[in-house]
């Protein structure tokens, strides 16, 4: 499984979209096998689910996100989890994958 975590400066990016890097994490039997830093895309509308779905992630832990990029994100068979404030994207995956991630409301910053 990959997991996906839109960043900036190394945490969790404010704005889904224009996100500067991605960290994907490749998870196998529940444990952290590697990590990547990939930088995105320019933003697009429709650009990022493409481009995430091509790597192979199929989910994405992220502060927040618009209903659209939500719906495309679905269309691609890759489950999105908004809510998550602040947190360093290994450790929030370790929590997603512990069933100790706390989530907030899906704020959406633009």
């Amino acid at each position: 499984m990959k997991i996906a975590v839109p960043v900036d400066y190394g945490r969790v990016s404010a704005h889904f979209g224009r996100a500067t890097d991605f960290v994907v994490v490749h998870v196998e039997n529940q444990q952290i096998k590697k990590k990547e830093l990939l930088e995105p895309p320019p933003h697009e509308p429709g650009v990022l689910p493409r481009w995430l779905h091509e790597l192979g992630v199929e989910l994405i832990i992220a502060r927040g996100m618009g209903h659209r990029a939500m719906e495309l994100f679905a269309e691609k068979g890759i489950k999105v989890v908004t809510g998550v404030f602040g947190g360093d994207p290994e450790q929030l995956v370790r929590q997603y994958l512990t069933n100790k991630l706390v989530t907030r409301e899906n704020v959406c910053d633009h």
